[in-house]
């Protein structure tokens, strides 16, 4: 059996997220019920019992493509690829689009599926870095350094996870030229677009802004519906059917009732109030934590996210950071991401888009560690 680069964070959350008190490890806001959704629209019900639980469209219901394709600038349902979850659809973006061998680039901190599927299929891996000294702006001038003729594809993530960061568009400018320098694809994961704590204006999208890009997206993070397990690429349209093609050897489509549900939530009428169920929870949550970190009196920092319901968090005290977070686990019920799965000890990635009387007791016993850490 050749070598694996497991997916670190996922193998933790998957093995300890539904066992803890209180999860704090989770990227998205707290999830919607299935009965708030359908109280945003009156007698929808009676309708989803008269739903025949027979297989979707593979490439999804045609009404979920053109509510997705409206998201985005003169952009065609045809363009659209519904996948389970953002997760298949930036894997099968890179079984397409490269083959081992190929050079990609990897903006760092990050998401780590792509950086973890490059090193298992032989792809060679560059990164360029979004630096924590200058607000985690990205690093352009290594991006060019990098970037040569061999290069296929450029991966970003925006807004950032871990971080929050939301790119600005003189920096995805940046990006684009350099991409654009050398022939290569832009994979952009925009799942938290939306998700924004500081402005009610919805960050731009890489799609539309340069021809060979993929965008991807999901119900998870922006729409507080991660048990839907639908996300999406959008992409030129010889290539999204090239996607489609390694899509049937892996899920062949996601569920008829999730298409259906995502298709009501991305509709003209839905969107709008979720986007803003989304924001007031980031909204909430956020000067929580702000304060709790306050009271601590100088042990942790960090830039405040622009968007997104986590928060990537320094510390200066001393213990490594997956130490740090098992003795959270085990000793006070508490899950929380080292900072270590980012490539990047003394750091810690936190959630806060979560209900008060939640929130604030989970913060509580992370404080109960610190003091008894710090004796």
């Amino acid at each position: 059996m050749k070598a694996f680069q497991p997916f670190v964070m996922e193998r933790m959350m998957s093995k300890f997220e539904k066992d803890v008190t209180f999860n704090l490890s989770e990227s998205g806001v707290h999830p919607l019920l299935l009965s708030e959704l359908l109280e945003m629209v009156p007698g929808k019900l009676d309708e989803l019992l008269k739903t025949e639980l027979n297989y979707p469209h593979a490439n999804g219901i045609p009404e979920l493509r053109r509510n997705i394709a409206r998201l985005y600038p003169e952009a065609e349902s045809s363009q659209v690829l519904v996948t389970v979850g953002a997760i298949e659809a930036n894997y099968i973006t890179l079984q397409t689009l490269l083959s081992p061998g190929n050079e990609i680039v990897v903006m760092l901190p990050n998401y780590m599926q792509i950086w973890g599927i490059a090193k298992n299929h032989g792809f060679h891996l560059k990164t360029f870095r979004l630096l924590e000294e200058k607000g985690w702006a990205p690093d352009l001038e290594t991006l060019e350094s990098v970037v040569t003729p061999q290069t296929k594809l450029i991966a970003v993530c925006n807004p950032d996870n871990p971080t929050g960061r939301t790119l600005t568009e003189t920096e995805m400018d940046g990006i684009i030229t350099c991409t654009r320098s050398v022939g290569a694809w832009i994979l952009a994961d925009e799942v938290y677009r939306g998700a924004d704590r500081v402005s009610d204006v919805e960050n731009p999208s890489f799609y539309g802004r340069y021809d060979k890009v993929i965008a991807v997206g999901s119900m998870s993070k922006a729409y507080g519906l991660p048990g839907l397990r639908i996300g999406w690429a959008i992409g030129p349209e010889d290539i999204i059917d090239e996607l489609w093609a390694r899509h049937e050897y892996l899920t062949i489509s996601t569920t008829m009732l999730s298409n259906q549900l995502a298709a009501l939530a991305l509709s003209p009428e839905i969107r709008p109030l979720l986007l803003k169920r989304t924001r007031g929870f980031i909204r909430r949550g956020y000067p929580i934590l702000e304060q709790w970190m306050q009271a601590h009196q100088g042990r942790f920092w960090m830039r405040p996210p622009d968007a997104a319901a986590i928060a990537f968090v320094g510390y200066n005290f001393d213990i490594n950071s997956s130490e740090f977070t098992d003795r959270l686990r085990k000793e006070k019920s508490v899950l929380i991401v080292p900072g270590d799965h980012f490539g990047m000890d003394h750091f810690v990635r936190i959630s806060f888009g979560l209900p008060e009387d939640y929130l604030i007791p989970a913060l509580e016993r992370i404080h109960e560690l610190i003091i008894e850490i710090n004796k």
